[in-house]
C-alpha cells in the first residue's frame, strides 16, 4: 500500500480519544488520501467507541497507546478538557520523540496548558473544529503554540482541511471562536427545528418542513460565501415592501432575536473560559484517554 502524504513512509498519525471528531477526522484523512489505514492509530476507553472504530475505519485502535508514541510524527488530541492533565501524563511517560507535533481540539485550553501538562519540548497546535466535519463541511481555526513552526500549522491546517475549511487564528479568538462555530450548530439546529415547527403550525407535514428549512439554511449560507455580500444586504432582497418577509422580520425584532443570540456566544464563551481555567488543576484518575 503506497504511504499517504501527511506522514513519511513508516511513521504515524495518532488520535488519543476517537469518540466522534476523532472518528470524523480519521475518516477525512483516509478519503483525502492524506494517510492510509496502518498509518493510523487509534485510543479510547470505551471498548464500544474502539470496536466502532475497528469495524468502521479498519485502524488499529486499544485502550493502551504507550508503545505507539516512538513511531508517531502527530498526535490528535481529542479527550475532555478534564482528562488532558492524565492524559499528558501518560503520554510523557511514553517518551515521544521530541519533533511529535501534538494537536489538540479542547475547548478552553490554552496552548501555554497544553504545554505545561506535557513539560517536554513537543511542538503543539491549538485547534477548535465543529461537529460538521463528520459530513465534510466542518469550520476549524488552528493556532500555534510557543515550539510550533510555520510546517506545523500547515500540518494541522491540511487535517482539518480534510473534513472542511480550515483557517489560521491568533489564539486570543479561540475561546470566543469555540462559542460561535464550535456551538454554532447547534444553534443552528434549534432555529431549524423551530422554523419547521412553525411550518407545522400552518399546515406542513413535518418532514416537508423540516426538508424546506435545511436547504433554506444551506443556500442562505452558500449566499454568504459565495456572493461577499453582507447577510443585511442578501436580506433585503428578500423584504419587498408590505411582503410577508417583512411582518416575520417584525415578529422576529420584536422577540429580540439579535440580542438573545449574541447573549448566547456571550454566555458560551463564558463557559469555555471557565473549561481552561478547570482544566488545568484537574488532578483525576485513569490516565488513559
Amino acid at each position: 500500500m503506497e504511504a499517504g502524504t501527511l506522514v513519511p513512509a513508516g511513521r504515524k498519525l495518532g488520535v488519543i480519544g476517537a469518540g466522534v471528531m476523532g472518528q470524523a477526522l480519521m475518516k477525512g484523512l483516509l478519503s483525502a488520501g492524506l494517510l492510509t489505514r496502518d498509518q493510523i492509530w487509534a485510543a479510547d476507553r470505551s471498548p464500544e467507541t474502539r470496536e466502532v472504530v475497528a469495524r468502521d475505519l479498519g485502524v488499529a485502535v486499544s485502550e493502551d497507546y504507550r508503545h505507539e508514541l516512538a513511531q508517531t510524527d502527530v498526535v490528535l488530541v481529542c479527550v475532555k478538557p478534564s482528562q488532558i492533565v492524565p492524559t499528558m501524563a501518560t503520554a510523557r511517560a511514553s517518551g515521544p520523540a521530541s519533533s511529535t507535533l501534538f494537536i489538540s481540539i479542547l475547548a478552553g485550553v490554552t496552548t501555554a496548558q497544553l504545554e505545561a501538562a506535557l513539560a517536554l519540548p513537543n511542538p503543539w497546535v491549538r485547534a477548535m473544529p465543529n461537529t460538521p466535519a463528520v459530513v465534510g463541511e466542518g469550520m476549524t481555526v488552528v493556532c500555534r503554540g510557543r515550539d510550533a513552526t510555520t510546517d506545523h500549522l500547515e500540518t494541522a491546517r491540511r487535517v482539518f482541511a480534510a473534513v472542511g475549511r480550515c483557517e489560521v487564528v491568533d489564539e486570543t479568538y479561540c475561546n470566543a471562536i469555540t462559542a460561535l462555530s464550535g456551538s454554532g450548530p447547534a444553534y443552528m439546529y434549534l432555529v431549524m427545528e423551530a422554523l419547521a415547527d412553525g411550518g407545522v403550525r400552518v399546515g406542513l407535514p413535518r418532514d416537508l418542513a423540516l426538508t424546506l428549512v435545511a436547504q433554506t439554511m444551506l443556500g442562505a449560507a452558500r449566499m454568504v460565501q459565495a456572493t461577499g455580500r453582507h447577510p443585511a444586504s442578501l436580506r433585503d432582497d428578500v423584504t419587498t415592501p408590505a411582503g410577508c418577509t417583512i411582518g416575520g422580520l417584525l415578529m422576529l425584532e420584536d422577540g429580540k432575536i439579535r440580542s438573545v443570540f449574541a447573549r448566547a456566544v456571550e454566555e458560551a464563551t463564558r463557559i469555555v473560559e471557565d473549561l481552561g481555567r478547570s482544566a488545568s488543576t484537574t488532578r483525576k484518575t485513569g490516565d488513559r484517554a
